[in-house]
């Protein structure tokens, strides 16, 4: 079996015929600082990065035929100054902008786009070749707690003009000092009803910012890093288009799952992911390792971690950095418990250290990071991968520190941190052993003793009982977390299911 990297080098050597980075086409230098829509230069208070100029590719079709779509936004590396506004053309297009303003009637000019295009080859007899050209704009220099309106387009598709205001959308920055505020999170979710309806769930939170614990939207069906994997990069936009009623609004802070690494544009699997999306860049190595990064908002810090990276289950790209990722964990979560204002420190990524279900805890997860988890009180820990909900008791050292039933509390400097899987995102669900029925709020059980397994070196299994699986849910739901600052700061977190009803809920408390 060719290892990601050798399948990338196959498949750019073999089938992948030349291909060209498509920039800005013809943004001129001077859109580096805004221009009206008539061209005459104009200030504006956002720096942008723009690729250099490479001439107008606007042949294939007019402009105003091309509707952008697809529209996501991200952090930068702080989120009171800075926003990543990311969105997606049928095909190459002259000068992509965006234009932002105080209100959605005011929008200033121009602000010049970089495209990132991709070319994934055609497979004889299972797909034509595909181009998907992505845009992105980063914004830095905002104000604190402020909202935003904007919007997207190019050459023959201005947002301004009349006919096109419907696609105005608008953001709001993180406030200067920490407030109440609430954030979602889930996993797994591809497209389709059950997907879509945790969209509109999460829209009914207002949530600051939704964290997305990898598998996206499995343009690669299999997920094992084969040679053999069926992949099928159109799937990409259906999913765009689904999540862009809440992307274009809520910042989309995503990580990446096995399902997302893609052998066609990176020796790694991540030249996809760097071409769709525009996420902090604050992680080890931005390039490399895009889903790895860190931010705070209000009174939480919150780590995207890469478990590819240290996965015993699905090895592919097992050990890529070299143990760069888990050094910068390590200085990361040191700094956030350093910070001032930081109460809570949240960490989110696919494979799960702890579960029950079909893909069970991964031993490389617990190997290499849990240990820095407790060194650092993390006090929320969520995963996804197993698709289902999944919570913990409050672990330390591998062990229950206490018991927190559904409504309970737990304080991680003397108990551990609770571990949630919230793969409960969209796609089609897993179930648990059958001697681990489900378990939630109206159904609570004992702890039960559990017959599971964990992964191991060379992708073995090893059984375990476990008495840490203190709530189960098969069905699709979503994480819903309030922060909540004082001298008593408090996350009470709750699991939702798909139609509304509570799950699962409880609070992880600090200083009481």
């Amino acid at each position: 079996m060719r290892s990601t990297a050798e399948r990338h080098e196959y498949l750019n050597t073999r089938l992948v015929p030349r291909r060209t980075l498509v920039t800005a086409g013809a943004v001129a230098g001077g859109l580096l600082t805004g221009c009206s829509a008539s061209g005459t230069p104009a200030r504006t208070a956002v720096r942008t990065s723009v690729t250099a100029p490479a001439g107008s590719s606007s042949d294939k079709a007019p402009g105003g035929a091309l509707a952008p779509f697809g529209r996501h936004l991200a952090f930068g590396g702080n989120p009171r100054t800075s926003m990543r506004i990311s969105w997606q053309v049928p095909a190459p297009v002259a000068r992509p902008f965006v234009r932002l303003g105080a209100r959605p009637d005011g929008l200033g000019g121009r602000i010049g786009a970089e495209v990132r295009a991709l070319h994934p080859p055609g497979v004889a007899g299972e797909r034509p070749a595909v181009e998907q050209y992505y845009l992105h704009v980063a914004l830095d220099d905002l104000l604190p707690g402020t909202t935003y309106h904007y919007g997207v387009g190019h050459d023959g598709y201005d947002p301004a003009d009349p006919e096109h205001r419907a696609g105005l959308a608008s953001f709001r920055t993180a406030p200067a000092r920490p407030e109440r505020f609430t954030f979602t999170a889930f996993g797994d979710q591809g497209v389709g009803g059950a997907a879509a309806a945790n969209d509109s769930l999460l829209l009914d939170r207002r949530p600051a910012f939704h964290l997305h614990a990898g598998d996206l939207c499995y343009a690669d069906g299999s997920g094992q890093g084969r040679t053999s994997d069926a992949y099928d990069p159109t799937a990409w936009d259906p999913f765009f288009r689904q999540n862009e009623p809440v992307a274009r609004g809520v910042p989309w802070m995503v990580t990446t799952g096995n399902h997302d690494l893609e052998a066609w544009y990176s020796p790694d699997g991540y030249g996809g992911h760097l071409a769709r999306f525009s996420l902090p860049g604050t992680g080890f190595d931005p390039r490399t390792a895009p889903g790895v990064y860190a931010f705070a908002y209000g009174n939480v810090g919150v780590v995207a971690l890469d478990a590819n990276d240290v996965s015993y289950e699905i090895p592919a790209n097992l050990g890529y950095a070299q143990g760069r990722q888990t050094a910068w964990l390590d200085r990361t979560l040191k700094g956030l418990r350093e910070a001032d204002g930081v109460d809570f420190v949240v960490v989110f990524f696919h494979h799960c250290a702890y579960s029950t279900s079909a893909h069970a805890s991964d031993g490389g997860v617990r190997a290499q990071w849990v240990p820095l988890f407790a060194r650092y009180t993390v006090d929320l820990v969520v995963n996804g991968h197993n698709h289902v909900y999944e919570r913990t008791d409050a672990l330390r050292d591998g062990a229950v520190g206490r018991v927190v039933p559904v409504g309970g509390s737990t304080d991680p400097r003397r108990d551990g941190a609770v571990y949630v899987t919230a793969g409960g995102g969209g796609r089609d669900l897993y179930g648990f052993p059958a001697d681990a029925p489900e378990s939630y709020e109206g159904h609570e059980r004992e702890g039960d003793a559990i017959g599971t397994f964990h992964w191991t070196r060379g992708g073995r299994s090893a059984p375990e009982t476990v008495t840490w699986s203190r709530v189960r849910y098969r069905g699709f739901s979503l994480l819903s977390v309030e922060a909540e600052p004082g001298p008593a700061p408090r996350l009470t977190v709750s699991a939702l299911a798909s139609d509304g009803g509570r799950v699962d809920h409880f609070e992880v408390r600090r200083g009481v």
